[in-house]
């Protein structure tokens, strides 16, 4: 089973991973920017996402295993690895797994503890989409605010609808997989898993999910590590404020 990716520029391989519920197109209009450094950015769906296989078997382990079938088939090693939020999981593990593979690491609002379940909302506003009703994008958007008051958070949720034939939409998320396998998501990076090369964590300075208290055991599991704060930004950083984003990206690779 191969994932899905779409590959801008040519360089030095530089792997972006997405968070949960995205897809790799969400990271397009950095990863032009970042492939006119002489980057070769790999845009990739994980499993269950995107235009990526879909699975009933969901957790890091997979994912972080499908990343390595990914650089064997492309022939990728000493790769700069960045992933947001699940995606930044995803990354901390296979950096931790694959030290060998990864010159450096960028791990985008998310700390290796453990996150309690906080997508219930979402997953419903998702699961109540009814497409033998709606029948466009408008429909779609209006449905979801019952239950996802933030456009914002609407808007990126609905880069996954696509026209499954015509006049029929759907979801490119494997939604009933996910749903059922959201606890996955918060898992905790495992107790001995450690990354000892450069590694950069991003956190936005409006974001709860990486406060003060997690630099602990952010230096743990990643002792070659700092912590930059983008300012405007929430957890979306790369969104919000994307220039400040890139130039912390592209002066620490």
């Amino acid at each position: 089973m191969k994932l899905h990716s779409n590959i801008i520029g040519e360089g030095k391989p530089f792997i972006i991973l997405h968070g949960f519920l995205g897809m790799g197109d969400n990271w397009k209009t950095l990863a032009r920017q970042f492939s006119e450094s002489n980057f070769e950015i790999h845009l990739v769906d994980q499993r269950n996402h995107g235009r990526s296989f879909h699975s009933n078997d969901f957790d890091y382990d997979l994912l972080a295993e499908d990343l390595k079938n990914y650089c064997e088939s492309h022939n990728l090693n000493d790769i700069i690895l960045l992933g947001h939020s699940m995606g930044g999981k995803t990354a901390m593990l296979f950096a931790s797994k694959y030290p060998e593979l990864v010159s450096k690491l960028l791990v985008a609002d998310i700390s290796p503890r453990y996150y309690p379940v906080h997508h219930d909302a979402i997953l419903e506003g998702l699961s109540s989409l009814d497409f033998t009703q709606i029948k466009s994008r408008g429909e779609a958007d209006k449905a979801l605010s019952d239950y996802i008051q933030d456009v914002g958070t609407r808007m990126f949720l609905l880069k996954n609808l696509y026209w499954v034939e015509k006049g029929q939409l759907g979801l490119r998320i494997n939604l009933e997989v996910l749903k059922e396998n959201v606890s996955e998501v918060g898992e905790a990076l495992p107790i001995h898993a450690s990354f000892n090369k450069d590694t950069l964590f991003l956190r936005g300075d409006r974001s709860e999910y990486i406060p003060k208290a997690d630099e602990t055991i952010i230096h743990r599991h990643f002792p070659n590590s700092k912590i930059i704060t983008i300012s405007k930004a929430g957890h979306w950083l790369h969104a919000e404020n994307p220039q400040e984003f890139y130039d912390a990206v592209i002066n620490f690779v």
